[in-house]
């Protein structure tokens, strides 16, 4: 049975998964099951929810699981609500690993909104060619504007109603500068749209949007269970789970 369940389809979450198998510790990765062909962790994986807060609090109970780290995508907020919940409930120790956001530097044109429906009606206002990245499934939110057209990215296919002005680039980072840079002028984009995911994979839309003066409309993370301990890096995460075992 696993003394670690990490709860993830991160980059920080295989990174963490790595560096505590070279180090000997029992674990198992899990991943929502949400992409058709995710990149696997190491060591052993599970794919699939666990029916909300109890069904993972049963898990826990009956893996004898002692530390979660939930290394989730910084904006899967019920996911992160349900394992501090399970973890609460099952006396199991939960460490939430979430990388920093990113900041605007001077000079960017950042515009913040709240959720996706709040983007929404901010390119509506704007209008013009847009560069939508804030993953498929919030694709949704954008379908009733009309009057723009969409240069939607994405790994995978929306299973949902599209923008009726649209194109869709299926595509999986990480980006070059050099390669956002040549997005945004062959496509004309004017706005580009994006969660604030924070990390490397994909902040080089970012520059290359200041470096064309671009406005970015930014939605913001998600507010976080309360009382929760909280670390940024692996290396942090991987130090605290030790820790924690040998408690």
């Amino acid at each position: 049975m696993p003394d670690v369940l990490i709860l993830g389809g991160t980059g920080e979450a295989r990174d963490l998964a790595a560096a505590l198998l070279d180090g000997g510790t029992d674990l198992v990765s899990s991943l929502a099951g949400r992409v058709k062909d995710p990149r696997l962790p190491v060591g052993e994986v599970r794919i699939g929810g666990f029916g909300g807060s109890e069904g993972l609090a049963r898990y826990l109970r009956e893996n004898a699981v002692r530390v979660v780290v939930d290394a989730t995508h910084p904006f899967a907020a019920r996911i992160t609500s349900n394992a501090a919940a399970a973890c609460a409930d099952s006396d199991v120790a939960y460490l939430r690993l979430a990388r920093p956001p990113w900041s605007p530097a001077p000079g960017d044109r950042w515009t913040h909104v709240r959720d996706v429906d709040a983007a929404a009606a901010v390119v509506a206002e704007r209008g013009g060619r847009v560069l939508l990245t804030t993953g498929r499934q919030d694709v949704a939110a954008f379908a009733g504007v009309d009057d723009v057209w969409f240069l939607i990215r994405v790994v995978d296919a929306p299973e949902t109603t599209l923008p009726p002005n649209h194109e869709l680039l299926r595509s999986r980072g990480p980006y070059t500068l050099e390669c956002e840079r040549e997005l945004l002028e062959r496509n004309e984009i004017d706005l580009l749209v994006t969660k604030n995911s924070g990390g490397d994979l994909t902040a080089a839309k970012l520059q290359a949007a200041a470096d064309r003066g671009i406005e970015v409309v930014v939605v913001d993370r998600p507010t976080e269970p309360a009382g929760i301990t909280s670390v940024s890096t692996v290396d942090d995460a991987a130090t605290r789970v030790h820790t924690l075992l040998r408690a």
